[in-house]
């Protein structure tokens, strides 16, 4: 067995779903847990946890793993097992995604730099390696992004990232991540969007139809 074969993590619009599959004692569990989240921890740091599904831990096995992911990894729980679809999740999310509050940002993003803004932003310039840009509405870069990009940053799954040359070092829309593929890769040569389709961040390019 691989040592990820214990543990699978989803994206859902509520949050990642933890699923702990049948047939692994708690050790080994615990240990791949702590080895797949070692591995991708900058891109799971300050994520949502909607729930952990695993039918053979108990309470105390279960608040152990808790810990590990909320200590450890700066990960957040979500106890809200009782709000309905539409409610709770949604009363505070930023709506104006297609006409609301906007940020108008004129220059090049260095790394070091973070940008945390509740509606959409506009960069008019290039985001650098290091930097990092937060919205809770959607990100258009007029120019490179080679940064950090998350938007939807309120659980919104109807934002985008757009961009001229999209390359980021991590893309994330509400809870769902997209991660940079391994090795080398072909680099995007056109604008591209970024959008969640079936749970899944979707890139694919953008072009104006007439």
């Amino acid at each position: 067995m691989t040592e990820d074969n214990a543990i699978e993590i989803k994206g859902t619009k509520k949050g990642l779903l933890i699923y702990i599959k049948p047939d692994y004692d708690f050790i080994t569990i615990r240990e791949h847990l702590i080895n797949k989240l070692e591995k991708t921890q900058f891109f799971f740091k300050g994520a949502k946890i909607f729930d952990i599904k695993g039918d053979m831990l108990s309470n105390e096995e279960k608040e152990e793993l808790e810990n590990i992911m909320t200590t450890r990894y700066k990960m957040h729980i979500i106890k809200n097992e009782t709000m309905s679809n539409n409610d709770v999740e949604t009363q505070d999310m930023f709506q104006g995604i297609n006409e609301g509050n906007t940020r108008f940002l004129k220059g090049t993003i260095r790394s070091g730099q973070k940008i945390d803004f509740c509606g959409n932003v506009v960069i008019l310039g290039d985001v650098n390696p290091g930097a990092q840009i937060i919205a809770a509405g959607n990100i258009i870069v007029m120019g490179s992004l080679r940064g950090i990009a998350h938007a939807g940053s309120d659980g919104n799954i109807d934002a985008c990232v757009a961009a001229m040359y999209l390359d980021p070092t991590q893309l994330r829309i509400a809870d769902v991540i997209a991660r940079a593929p391994d090795g080398d890769y072909e680099k995007p040569k056109n604008p591209e969007l970024a959008r969640i389709k079936e749970n899944m961040v979707y890139i694919e390019p953008y072009l104006n139809k007439k």
